[in-house]
């Protein structure tokens, strides 16, 4: 008796849910399952029956004694006539139906996007992502397939290739300049968990979170940005501007090993490092436009005496009262000027 009723399933269970596994087939060993068998399914699973490679019935979590009547559509695909209560063969899948989270997305190589303010440029982006089991027939019939064993890693190359090319189309849709995405992760993940749904849901999953943690540029493009920051950071003023050059050059050179005289060529025929210093340490001396009357050299704006030779500047032409133009004679009536 013992070695008969060895040979039917009386009890359907999944007891050890794997890490990664979403679909796992109830061994049968070729045994066959007795009518009013128990079958249990625990909360965080579903089970399907499936017949000659045709799904038929799906049981949500509970605990159920087999027969025809909780087993409608396999009654129908068996033409099994009602009351029937032999043993019967057929395969039971169980579903994992609990969240898979801190999976992982990125790119493997730079995504060309189209950003309103740099134009075309290639980013890097990665993140994490969340998903779970949202309809285990469809899952069965577009990716799990009949086999033993269906596990996230097998799907996870697809999913994240998925993420990976919408990832262009995302930031475009989205209208955050590159500028501002480090301040908008959060919109930007948001709106990537909508967009992305479509390509999760006809596989028979959910994406329950979308998380994009950094999207970075490529080091010349970023060495761009910082220079212009920097030009923002001093107003956008030549003089200025002129000033933060000098001031970067000056630095470089001490760095060279041919010392500050070996960078002089470098910075341009016409600019003594004289002036390159007499401009960097004096932070509010913008050039005028303006030239000594002695030595010829650019007056700042502000001087009253040459940085230079320390000539007096001359405020104003002594016969016709004329604004001083920074040499020795007066522009308008060419009377030599005296200092101011």
């Amino acid at each position: 008796m013992g070695l008969f009723s060895s040979q039917f399933i009386d009890v359907i269970e999944w007891t050890d849910e794997g890490s990664d596994l979403l679909v796992y087939r109830f061994p049968d060993s070729d045994r066959e399952i007795k009518m009013g068998a128990q079958l249990t399914v625990r909360e965080s699973q579903n089970a399907a029956f499936v017949n000659e490679g045709k799904l038929a019935d799906v049981f949500r979590p509970g605990r159920y004694e087999l027969a025809t009547k909780n087993l409608p559509i396999l009654t129908t695909l068996r033409s099994w006539a009602h009351g029937f209560s032999s043993p019967f063969k057929a395969e039971v899948y169980f579903f994992n139906m609990r969240q898979f989270t801190g999976l992982k997305w990125g790119t493997a190589n730079p995504v060309t996007v189209r950003d309103p303010e740099l134009g075309l440029a290639r980013v890097r982006a990665f993140g994490l992502y969340a998903m779970r089991v949202k309809d285990p027939a469809k899952l069965m019939r577009q990716a799990a397939g009949t086999a033993a064993g269906f596990r996230v890693s097998e799907i996870e190359t697809q999913l994240r290739g998925s993420i990976v090319n919408r990832f262009s189309d995302l930031i475009a849709e989205s209208k955050i300049p590159f500028a501002d995405i480090a301040s908008h992760l959060e919109e930007l993940s948001r709106f990537g968990s909508e967009r992305l749904q479509g390509d999760f849901e006809p596989l028979g999953l959910e994406l329950t979170r979308f998380l994009v943690e950094n999207v970075s540029l490529p080091a010349s493009v970023e060495q761009v940005l910082d220079k212009k920051t920097g030009m923002g950071v001093i107003g956008g003023e030549m003089g200025r501007y002129a000033q933060f050059q000098a001031a970067d050059a000056i630095k470089d050179a001490a760095q060279n090993p041919g010392g500050l005289a070996g960078a002089g060529a470098g910075l341009g025929v016409g600019m003594g490092m004289g002036q390159l210093f007499s401009q960097a340490v004096q932070p509010g001396a913008a050039p005028s436009g303006l030239a000594c009357g002695k030595c010829s050299k650019p007056l700042p704006a502000d001087a009253k005496f040459c940085p230079e030779c320390g000539h007096p500047r001359a405020q104003a032409c002594p016969k016709c009262k004329a604004p001083a133009s920074g040499g020795r004679f007066c522009a308008q009536c060419g009377s030599a000027l005296t200092p101011g």
